[in-house]
């Protein structure tokens, strides 16, 4: 796969949907192709028609990714992808507005009780790890570039209790930094988010009271200032001043990072850290048969784990009403669990790919989708 060749198309992604067509794949006859054939033997040559998803924004570097290396293989497939949100992706896969969704969010009860727009009669939807990123809390202050925070004094920030940058509670933290007396622009997502629930969840199980609502896709608090998806965010941040965020670290840019107290000790934020403590965490009890959907340790402190870690999933028909949708589907997501696929998106995205592990059993989900 060319890597550089991706990368445009990655960037041109952050500005909106991405889309390919089938001439992508003349585009550049000097690339390295990977096998049309997959390890399931799936031959990738012989799809042909347009796939549409939606969904997480997070996912959207790695999809451009994704997408434009299916082209090397599968010439024949349109692979558009929205990064409308997770929330909106869930809800556009559920109505049956598009074949298959990125949610960092696996869906939850309520949702896996309903119906589905395009999967057959009695078959229900499964969530399949796709891709793992930690998630940054990422700021921008003029004389500051090295800052280490807790889980307590993220929530302070991000819930309006803590407002100024040389607070007692950052500087006890930081006592070698030089922290302003400037006030603190929180950025956060305005939509349904699952960069949301998953920085929600982090901070819920390691900061006690401070955190006092529930995980949730939507931003709890009345603080700040918000923006849509994950270019949003960086948008925001690249015009704002004495500011804080999280986001998928994809999305951070050249925004400063904030090392995270994992345990006792200040930790660097890293795709192998991230990938370590999904590693770590189990599959969700009580789902469907190739439902994997993570329950992530969030109190994990191994030595270089990064618990503030997000896993995003392609969600699709266990058995599709249109088989051949169904074919289409499957080809794609075969692909993107991957080798190939999986190491071209950690390039391009800084995410982890998915452990061999992890890997297998993604696969063979991928494999029982009808």
């Amino acid at each position: 796969m060319n890597i550089k060749r991706i990368g445009t198309v990655a960037a041109i992604a952050i500005a909106g949907a991405v889309v390919l067509s089938s001439c992508a794949a003349n585009e550049d006859a000097g690339s390295t192709a990977p096998s049309s054939s997959s390890s399931s033997g799936t031959d990738y040559s012989k799809l042909s028609g347009t796939l549409t998803g939606s969904g997480s924004s997070a996912q959207q570097t790695a999809e451009a990714t994704w997408a434009a290396g299916f082209q090397d293989v599968a010439s024949g497939v349109t692979v558009n992808y929205s990064p409308d949100g997770s929330g909106a992706g869930r809800k556009n896969f559920i109505s049956g507005a598009a074949d298959f969704a990125g949610s960092d969010a696996a869906l939850n009860d309520e949702e896996l009780s309903g119906s589905f727009g395009l999967c057959a009669a009695d078959s229900k939807a499964i969530d399949i790890p796709v891709y793992i990123s930690p998630i940054a809390i990422a700021y921008k202050v003029d004389g500051v570039s090295d800052l280490t925070l807790d889980a307590k004094t993220i929530a302070g920030i991000f819930s309006g209790k803590i407002t100024k940058w040389n607070d007692s509670q950052i500087a006890s933290i930081n006592k070698d930094a030089k922290l302003p007396d400037a006030n603190i622009t929180v950025v956060h997502r305005s939509d349904d988010s699952g960069t949301t629930q998953n920085f929600s969840e982090y901070v819920s199980a390691n900061a006690g009271d401070v955190w006092t609502e529930e995980p949730s896709q939507t931003f709890p608090y009345q603080v700040g200032d918000s923006a849509k998806g994950t270019s949003g965010v960086a948008s925001a941040m690249a015009s704002a001043s004495d500011a804080i965020t999280y986001i998928d670290d994809s999305g951070a840019g050249d925004l400063d990072k904030a090392k995270l107290m994992v345990g006792d000790k200040a930790t660097e934020i890293s795709a192998e850290g991230a990938a370590k403590v999904v590693s770590d965490s189990k599959v969700a009890d009580g789902r469907e048969d190739n439902d994997l959907a993570i329950d992530i340790d969030r109190k994990d402190t191994a030595d270089g784990a990064w618990p503030l870690v997000l896993v995003s999933y392609a969600i699709a028909c266990q058995e599709y009403k249109d088989a051949d949708k169904g074919e289409l589907v499957k080809g794609y997501l075969d692909y993107v669990v991957s080798k190939d696929a999986q190491d071209a998106a950690a390039k391009e995205a800084k995410s982890a790919a998915l452990t061999d592990d992890l890997a297998k059993k993604a696969a063979t989900a991928v494999a029982s989708i009808k």
